[in-house]
């Protein structure tokens, strides 16, 4: 099976961490980035086969980076798990192009087999 690539976009450094933690267990390259101004150099660099993306984060909120993935040629059809605590995330989310929606605390079980399911 082919290593691929999933961008973890999470300003707070907990949930980043424990979702680095868990993710690299699938054997897959993860690359953690709590500064969602980072997201489009990390991208042009190598675009990742998955991103998960929290929605709340300071300067650039999650909705304005997946809105930017999705005026993007190269990225437009890039699945994106969107994470967040907000009761309104989901239609946020959706609204902005997320592939998925998954508010937080979630199962830890249901984002490894979106993850998987989106990268097979």
């Amino acid at each position: 099976m082919k290593r691929k690539t999933i961008l973890i976009c999470d300003d707070d450094p907990g949930i980043l961490e424990m979702l680095e933690l868990v993710l690299e267990d699938t054997g897959h390259d993860i690359i953690p980035e709590a500064n969602s101004l980072n997201v489009r150099a990390i991208v042009n660099k190598k675009v990742p086969d998955l991103v998960i993306l929290d929605l709340w984060m300071p300067v650039l909120s999650g909705d304005q980076v997946l809105k930017m993935f999705r005026e993007n040629p190269s990225t437009k059809d890039l699945p994106v798990i969107v994470i967040s605590a907000s009761t309104d995330g989901n239609d946020i989310a959706l609204k902005a192009g997320a592939t998925h929606f998954l508010a937080k605390p979630f199962d830890v079980e249901k984002l490894l087999e979106l993850v998987e399911e989106y990268l097979n």
